[in-house]
């Protein structure tokens, strides 16, 4: 039979000041295979800690209980104090008589003290069958997987990469870069984006401990904590990346015009293509789906143009196993959906654009160059309006929660808008002003005084 010691912290009033401590210890002190109880104000003190090693050692306590706080908060704490008096770690258990009794009853309490009591004497129950557990070594692979090569990717690649280890970075898009790319500039600095990105992309595709995979997607993965299989899907370019010398000859040739995704539909592209010019990798890429045939070829003028001998339809999908110890998840985010807001027009009004819409107008390398020209008839407009928190804060029909970037980054756009057009007006309509970071609160209040955006209070 087990020799149980518990342990009643009273939390300050935290516990005390609901559950009746005294009877608590006098009724768990008749309760079988417990040998030892007694209550300390602060469980969790170096006294308190002391108190539970010195009475396993006179009582030679076989296990513990201590009735206080939840496991989360000081588990780790007590199991380190029963390990300092010899005892297994894992022969120690919580029961939480704070927050699933105290704090949940404090004007009941006769009933709290029942619950507290009840608690104990399953959790005395529960430790009599525990068995000493003791920790195990595994091999763990030394390598990492990166899942999304945006900036938050290619950061977290580089600085793993840094510390010596092998990097997997695996891009679905046929370049790195993310949406960082489509940004013209960044707040509160108003820092070029690309001057930003582009060295660590480039840092990314020369550094030695980094694998990098675009055009790629993770499509299983399998194993456990510092040892997982990966199975990943590289998809066919049709252009050999290291032959590619990027001189466009393949494109001016192409029949095939779609839209352009990376400028967000307001300029396009031809069906061999590079997404942007600073991409990486430097290659073009063969859309397939647009391309008037590769399977059996119908056109092949690209590979008529091309002198570097780069273009090969014969490449096929490949699946790559790789066994890596560690994975990074950065996929980024995409758009509120715009068929959820559809009384704002979007997509029947030409007029009517989103952010990134905005920013690659905002971009010198936009389809514009920089200028700010309505999608519908070409002209500066002269008049803007911004609409914030569109699909957050709204509960009833949307999201609840603040987006917390569209304040500042609503800023961001209004400011640029007015250097771009000095005798434009732009009216931003919002519900709070949310601008919680450095620098923060002074960009609004330069967008708003100097800059004279007028801030409208309210939901459109």
């Amino acid at each position: 039979m087990r020799r149980i010691g518990v342990f009643v912290c009273h939390c300050g009033n935290n516990i005390a000041g609901t559950i009746n401590i005294e009877e608590v210890v006098k009724e768990i002190s008749e309760y079988p295979s417990v040998v030892y109880v007694t209550s300390y104000r602060y469980m969790c003190s170096e006294p308190g800690q002391n108190l539970i090693v010195n009475a396993i050692r006179e009582n030679s306590l076989d296990a513990v209980v201590v009735a206080a706080c939840s496991p989360s908060m000081h588990e780790e704490t007590f199991r380190n104090a029963v390990k300092r008096a010899g005892l297994n770690p894992y022969l120690c258990e919580i029961a939480n008589i704070r927050e699933q009794c105290s704090w949940v009853h404090e004007h009941d309490k006769d009933a709290a003290t029942v619950k507290a009591i009840r608690i104990i004497k399953n959790i005395i129950a529960k430790v009599s069958k525990n068995e000493p557990l003791h920790p195990v070594k595994v091999p763990v692979n030394k390598k990492c997987l990166v899942i999304g090569g945006g900036i938050s990717g290619i950061q977290a690649a580089l600085d793993v990469a840094n510390s010596g280890y092998e990097v997997i970075l695996v891009e679905k898009e046929p370049s790195i870069g993310g949406h960082m790319a489509q940004l013209s500039e960044t707040f509160p600095t108003l820092d070029c984006s690309q001057c930003i990105l582009t060295p660590k992309m480039v840092a990314v595709s020369r550094h030695p401990n980094i694998r990098l995979l675009t055009y790629s997607e993770v499509i299983e993965v399998s194993g456990y904590v510092g040892n997982f299989r990966v199975k990943i899907l590289k998809k066919p370019r049709y252009v050999i990346e290291d032959k590619c010398t990027a001189c466009g000859d393949c494109e001016k040739v192409c029949p095939v015009t779609v839209l352009n995704e990376f400028e967000r539909g307001l300029s396009v592209r031809k069906a061999i293509y590079i997404p942007f010019p600073q991409a990486v990798p430097s290659s073009y890429v063969i859309d397939e789906v647009n391309c008037l045939g590769l399977n059996p070829l119908i056109c092949g003028k690209c590979k008529d143009a091309c002198d570097a001998n780069a273009i090969d339809y014969d490449m096929r999908p490949e699946i790559i196993i790789e066994e890596v110890g560690a994975i990074i998840v950065a996929t980024g985010y995409d758009l509120y959906p715009k068929e959820k807001i559809a009384e704002y027009g979007y997509g029947e009004i030409p007029d009517v654009i989103d952010s990134l819409e905005f920013e690659r107008l905002l971009s010198s390398s936009g389809p514009t160059g920089g200028v700010i020209r309505r999608p519908s008839d070409g002209k500066i407009p002269k008049t803007i309006v911004f609409i914030q928190c569109v699909g957050s804060r709204d509960p009833e029909k949307h999201l609840e929660y603040c987006s917390k970037i569209c304040c500042m980054y609503t800023a961001k756009h209004a400011l640029l808008y007015k250097h771009r057009v000095p005798d434009g007006q732009a009216f931003v309509f919002y519900i709070d002003i949310r601008a919680a970071g450095k620098g923060y609160e002074e960009f609004i209040n330069r967008v708003m005084e100097e800059e004279r955006i007028v801030y409208i209070r309210g939901r459109v």
